[in-house]
């Protein structure tokens, strides 16, 4: 298992080195970086996990880093660690972008417990988005099926759809690209027992087409000559 990488953005030596202590042992990999520039060219390189960055550098100030880190979207969670327990300081450096914020002198345990909260969150944020991208299908750029609730959007706004026509559109969905018979989508939607003809799948086919396509595009469902139906 790869270890989560630390960039340690600290001018005072002495307590860069206890923090890269401290993190090494429970695990991390750290690295150092005495100015903000430095910090920059580490981020770029390295690609870190996420920084403890102090707020006073020589070079540059934490905020100004934070700035760099929106315009470059460098997307990496930052704890800021300060002398300056203003709480405009506070407010202004989570507005820039900041995880956390620490006052010192701190306690290095601290430190190590607030990492590892904002770790649990990225996980647990990571973990809902994955459910919530598992649990629902885009169709192009304005369909979104929303399974659990069977539930279709177009351009965020909710089309009422009849049970078949969701069963169909989401037998398509699941199956993307692949081509399927009017007799296999009846075998498969309907059931082998159903006592209609393929025509019912082609009326359903047209009621979706009608719902949810929009003017002057090309339909979501696409007809394949002499063959039957697949979603692109």
């Amino acid at each position: 298992m790869r270890k989560q990488t630390i960039l340690v953005v600290e001018d005072e030596t002495a307590l860069a080195e206890l923090l890269i202590y401290a993190l090494k042992r429970e695990g991390y990999s750290a690295i150092h970086a005495g100015t903000g520039r430095l910090a920059e060219e580490k981020v770029r390189q390295e690609k870190p996990d996420l920084i403890l960055l102090d707020l006073m550098l020589p070079d540059l100030s934490g905020f100004d880093f934070c700035k760099t880190a929106s315009l470059e979207k460098w997307n990496i969670p930052i704890i800021m660690l300060t002398a300056k327990s203003d709480m405009v300081d506070k407010l202004l450096g989570m507005e820039m972008g900041a995880d956390d914020y620490m006052t010192k002198p701190f306690d290095v345990r601290e430190v190590i417990v607030r990492i590892k909260a904002v770790f649990r969150r990225i996980e647990l944020a990571t973990a809902l988005a994955k459910g919530e991208a598992e649990a629902s299908i885009d169709i192009k750029d304005h369909i979104r099926l929303i399974k659990r609730q069977r539930v279709v959007l177009k351009d965020g706004e909710k089309v009422e759809l009849k049970s078949k026509e969701f069963d169909l559109l989401m037998f398509l969905a699941e199956n993307r690209r692949s081509v399927f018979t009017r007799a296999q989508l009846l075998d498969h939607v309907w059931g082998y027992d159903f006592p209609g003809d393929t025509r019912t799948v082609d009326i359903h086919v047209q009621r979706l087409r009608k719902k949810l396509d929009r003017e002057g595009e090309e339909s979501i469902i696409e007809t394949i000559f002499a063959v039957g139906y697949k979603l692109p």
